[in-house]
């Protein structure tokens, strides 16, 4: 049975971004289509320099070190996995 998986992103903040990608990449991983629609806001999620310059929420700054110490890539990493998975 073919899988398939729809993400809508509307929002274009940091956390936006790790939601987006790292759900269409789970899936793309796991042999399901996924196909993201970017409107709005979320369109920063794509944009060609955009994307690379997401800031941290304010108050969340504490996050950044946690993401470093776990190896959670970077959105441009996650764009780029994504682009690789199709």
């Amino acid at each position: 049975m073919n899988k398939k998986v729809a993400i809508i992103a509307s929002n274009g903040g940091l956390f936006d971004a790790y939601k987006v990608f790292n759900i269409a990449t789970a899936a793309a991983a796991t042999d399901q289509e996924v196909s993201v629609f970017f409107t709005f806001e979320g369109l920063n999620l794509i944009h060609k320099e955009a994307y690379k310059h997401l800031i941290m929420p304010e108050g969340k700054e504490q996050l950044a070190e946690g993401f470093i110490k776990a190896n959670v890539p970077s959105i441009p990493e996650l764009v780029s996995m994504a682009k690789e998975m199709g």
